[in-house]
């Protein structure tokens, strides 16, 4: 015996002359992901005909579209009103319409229709009014943490955007004006490098610098007034970018200030490598995976953004393959349960889409392999920085372009970046702009899009790069077998205090020890040994700085300084292994 359908039946039709029926069959779509049971009638029904069908099945909703004339479709209206009255339908289809801005003025002014929307509105409107939400200014129907966001806009992804301007009060105004436009979910407050880096240390920072690259925000009152503007419109989630110093002690002024939405903590950065922090490497994991802890402690999402840093220094893809499972791998075991897996396309600047894509889902094969029930990953895609143009009517198509490829990755959270970002820091307008392209692309892709994930030479490109990340994975593992100084740290290294003890284990077909890649004395000499290397890193006494790299066929591979030719992965990290045997011998 079937169960029977209960869901509400909403028909489209578009009424009159009107045969433009896209708004029409976009909106039923939309209805359907919310739970509603959806049919067409047609286009260019008369008011009497739509009457007839409605007396036969009997809708709990008509969506009526018309795109023509104001006066003549008010006149419509009212014939199908009485077309209506006149079937004697109990309980009556409640009607809502669609069409152009002044046609949709004359739709509301007649009467009939419970809503009227011109296309203008805001996509959490929409979906808000197809849920039964009532639409107001009230705090309360807007969730105000992640992951009650991601799953109230769904299917619909929620859009994030960095913002802060070189003082607090445009900052503030600024965040005002987006919060009122309704286009954004999340703002993340960017700092200037002086509060990053000195925020408890105001002695050591330097006025010539104030504003450099963010909002000089310094005190915690500050963070509070930059809150306290997003509290109206459609009440944005508010985060910001981690300290590089007294990491904890600024993310718990964060959590008290602005309710930071996830924390963003990179595992091997902020430090003596990209010289954002004075921490050596082997402290600054330590004291990541500590801050990491501690808000996992207290239930708030984590993102280890460490991957993108290393294609951002030119790291071949299979770096930035391992470096992504590594971060996964550590917040899993430091106890997060919601892990924000951040995807950042365009890096290096020449990689392909087919050749990104591919990096893409290695990536996330890789990270979800780790998914279960204690550990739910949130895909959040980005396009490059460093791919945007300066001519802004060319930024506006990457930005578009990037998008819409990144959607094959169903993101929860689509990371906007402005397309002015390549000729100046964002105002507001432009964060408002750039939401309203990258609405554009998100609406066009969940109405269909075909699935470029499938195509042949992006899926040879996944397979390529998880089994390359393998190698290297397996190598830092391996390490404390071959460099003698590592073994009394792998034989004194325990499961981390924060997770349960975890034994060795098979992960995506990995046959490692989990303690071997959380060691922070073991991944800061992977990458001192250049197992994880980049060219950027050049000359840094803190890294290796040896490995050459090449954009081939859109793809960033290793390459022999020599002869130019592609290095396997496999060869590149056994030459450093035997070269690490022989020293140890």
């Amino acid at each position: 015996m079937t169960k029977a359908d209960t869901r509400k039946l909403m028909a489209g039709v578009s009424i009159g002359d009107c045969v433009h029926v896209a708004g029409i069959l976009n909106f039923l779509k939309l209805a359907d992901s919310t739970g509603y049971k959806t049919v067409f009638i047609g286009a260019a029904k008369s008011p009497e005909e739509i009457a007839a069908w409605a007396k036969d099945n009997r809708p709990d909703v008509l969506a009526i579209g018309y795109r023509l004339d104001p006066d003549a479709g008010g006149r419509l209206f009212q014939r199908l009103k009485r077309a209506l009255e006149e079937t004697g339908l109990t309980p009556a289809p409640k009607l809502i319409f669609g069409g152009t801005p002044p046609v949709a003025q004359v739709a509301e002014a007649s009467g009939i229709f419970e809503k009227a929307f011109s296309g203008a509105e805001d996509i959490n409107e929409i979906v808000g009014y197809l849920k039964g939400e009532a639409a107001s200014a009230d705090e309360a129907k807007y969730p105000g943490n992640l992951v009650d966001r991601i799953r109230w806009k769904a299917p619909y992804p929620i859009l994030r955007h960095h913002f802060g301007l070189p003082s607090v009060e445009a900052t503030r105004a600024g965040i005002e004006k987006i919060a009122d436009a309704h286009v954004l979910d999340v703002i993340s407050i960017g700092p200037d490098q002086n509060a990053q880096e000195n925020f408890f240390h105001p002695e050591n920072m330097d006025p010539d610098q104030a504003g450099a690259g963010g909002v000089p925000v310094r005190s915690p009152e500050d963070f509070g007034s930059l809150y306290a503007a997003s509290r109206r419109g459609n009440f944005p989630l508010m985060r910001c970018y981690s300290g590089t110093r007294d990491v904890i002690r600024f993310g718990e002024m964060l959590l008290e200030t602005i309710n930071n939405a996830w924390t963003a903590i990179p595992l091997c950065w902020y430090n003596v490598l990209d010289r954002r922090g004075p921490r050596g490497v082997e402290q600054s994991i330590t004291e990541a995976q500590e801050a990491i802890a501690w808000h996992a402690a207290r239930g708030v999402p984590v993102e280890v953004n460490e991957a993108h840093h290393w294609s951002l220094r030119d790291a071949p893809d299979a770096v930035a393959v391992a470096a992504a499972y590594l971060g996964a791998l550590n917040a899993k075991c430091l106890g997060v349960k919601d892990y924000v897996a951040q995807y950042m396309f365009n890096t290096p600047p020449g990689t392909t889409a087919a050749m990104d894509l591919g990096k893409m889902l290695a990536k996330l094969e890789l990270i979800e392999s780790l998914a279960d029930d204690g550990f739910r990953v949130w895909r959040q895609v980005r396009a490059g920085l460093a791919s945007f143009p300066a001519d802004l009517d060319m930024a506006k198509g990457q930005l578009a372009a990037s998008t819409m490829v990144s959607m094959n990755l169903k993101p929860h959270i689509v990371h906007v970046v402005g397309f002015c970002e390549g000729h100046h820091a964002a105002t507001p307008e432009d964060i408002i702009e750039s939401c309203k392209i990258v609405h554009g692309v998100i609406r066009n892709c969940l109405d269909g899009m075909p699935d470029m994930s499938l195509a042949q030479e992006v899926q040879e490109r996944k397979n390529q790069l998880v089994e390359e990340a393998k190698v290297l994975l397996r190598a830092i593992s391996d390490l404390p077998e071959i460099v003698p100084e590592l073994r009394d740290t792998a034989e004194r290294a325990q499961p981390m205090s924060q997770a349960p003890a975890t034994p060795p284990m098979e992960v995506a077909n990995l046959d490692i020890d989990i303690n071997a890649l959380t060691n922070p004395r073991i991944l800061a000499y992977a990458i001192k040994a250049g197992l994880l290397d980049a060219p950027h890193l050049t000359g840094n006494p803190y890294a290796c700085g040896r490995i050459r790299t090449a954009m081939i066929n859109g793809a960033c591979v290793t390459i022999d300084p020599a002869t130019g030719k592609h290095i396997p992965e496999s060869q590149r990290v056994e030459r450093i292994l035997s070269g690490l045997r022989q020293a140890g011998t």
